[in-house]
């Protein structure tokens, strides 16, 4: 009896490890009002989540205009979420990046060009090799304005490729940054076999198909 009560919590756990979070969780995310953060010195954040925050972090920093790229957790129900944590599935939040970037280079409806670029953008709860809820695709807003952008670019995207786009469209709320050891991970671990077979081809996929004028010589 011991063994069959084990196994059974076992398999709960699993069963729930990529549950992002309850229906009541999620309406409550996806209704609440979206916070919008100042320019700071000239400069605007953005946020996005489109798989392993290693990837997008490097992708955005290719882009004229875009200062920094940082890595982190958004769009989940916990607070103060962690690596660890983050990877069960079960804190609601996806690995996000924070972009901070001029305005008067890049607007954000650019940005949100990027973002489409450079990702499969019909894959549910992950991007390539990275499956789960964690690794899901998510585009915050922090304004109508930017809720219209997205909701344009992801309908006229739709009905070119005649297919649902898996990226979901939240309210920004808060932005968690992540621990030390992930930030500018692509650029200080160029040799990392991850870096190597995962995030450099991906970011030449989208360096490939973006316009030239509009990427750094180096990041």
């Amino acid at each position: 009896m011991k063994n069959i009560i084990t196994l059974f919590a076992i398999t709960l756990l699993f069963s729930c490890q990529n549950t992002a979070q309850t229906k009541k969780q999620q309406e409550n995310i996806t209704n609440a009002k979206p916070v919008e953060v100042p320019l700071k010195n000239g400069l605007a954040k953005a946020y996005f989540a489109s798989g392993c925050f290693w990837c997008v972090e490097a992708i955005y920093e290719s882009v004229k205009g875009v200062e920094e790229s940082i890595s982190g957790y958004s769009g989940g129900h916990t607070k103060n979420p962690t690596y660890e944590a983050s990877n069960t599935g079960r804190t609601g939040h996806a690995e996000a990046v924070e972009i901070i970037y001029n305005p008067n280079i890049v607007s954000f409806e650019t940005l949100v060009d990027v973002y489409f670029a450079s990702q499969n953008v019909t894959q549910v709860n992950g991007q390539g090799p990275d499956k789960g809820s964690q690794y899901r695709s998510i585009i915050f807003y922090q304004n109508e304005e930017q809720k219209q952008i997205i909701l344009n670019k992801k309908e006229a995207l739709a009905k070119k490729l005649n297919a649902k786009i898996a990226a979901e469209v939240y309210p920004f709320q808060k932005f968690w940054v992540a621990e030390g050891y992930h930030q500018n991970y692509e650029r200080l671990h160029p040799n990392h076999p991850y870096i190597q077979n995962v995030s450099i081809p991906r970011l030449n996929r989208f360096k490939a198909k973006f316009p030239k004028e509009l990427l750094k010589e180096s990041h």
